[in-house]
Formats: structure tokens, C-alpha cells, sequence
């Protein structure tokens, strides 16, 4: 008789397979991505939605805001939103927050 092995998570094994098959770049982005949603709704909840992380290009971290009042709402926490990205898994210690104006409808990325 075999001994039972404990069943292994799928969030757990997510980080190696990505790394297999080349495409762990991209799980780390999205996971930054869900942590910057996360931490929008909890630290600004009147932007929840109204912003969405475009790129980690460091020193910067290149962000969206659906109009001009959520984009100097996130430039004003600058330093409080990037010290909690740093602190959160897959985060990073970044110098910069740069926010692009793109209203609801347009496509979400860096260029």
C-alpha cells in the first residue's frame, strides 16, 4: 500500500509551471495587477474601479485613472500607494507613480 500524499494547491504549483513554460513574466504582472486593484479599493474606495496598474517599469510604476480627479487622487497618496506596493507579494520598491488619463472604453496598456 502507498502512503497518501498530502493534495498540493493549485495556487502553489501556478509559479513553477509558469517558470516551465516560459511564462512566468506574465502571472507576476497579473498578480501585481490584482494587487494594485486590491489596494486602490483600500486605500481610495471612491476610485475602486477607476484605475488599473499598466506596466512596473522601474523606478516607475505606470498606472491608469479614468479622469483627471482619480489621477491627482493617486499622485497626491503617491508615496503611501507605492509603500504599500512594495510591502504587498510581487510587489516591488518603486521611486515613481505615473498616472495616464484613459477614460472607461479605452484600452488598458503602457504605449
Amino acid at each position: 500500500m502507498t502512503a497518501k500524499r498530502r493534495p498540493t494547491r493549485v495556487g502553489d504549483m501556478l509559479p513553477r509551471i509558469a517558470a516551465e513554460i516560459g511564462i512566468e513574466d506574465e502571472l507576476r504582472l497579473a498578480r501585481r495587477m490584482t494587487a494594485w486593484q486590491r489596494l486602490v479599493e483600500e486605500l481610495l474606495p471612491a476610485a475602486r474601479g477607476a484605475s488599473k496598474l499598466l506596466a512596473v517599469e522601474p523606478p516607475a510604476l505606470i498606472v491608469s485613472a479614468t479622469d483627471s480627479v482619480i489621477g491627482q487622487e493617486l499622485l497626491l497618496r503617491q508615496a503611501e500607494l507605492l509603500a504599500a506596493f512594495a510591502n504587498m507579494p510581487d510587489g516591488a520598491h518603486l521611486l515613481e507613480l505615473r498616472v495616464v488619463i484613459r477614460p472607461p472604453g479605452r484600452a488598458f496598456s503602457p504605449r
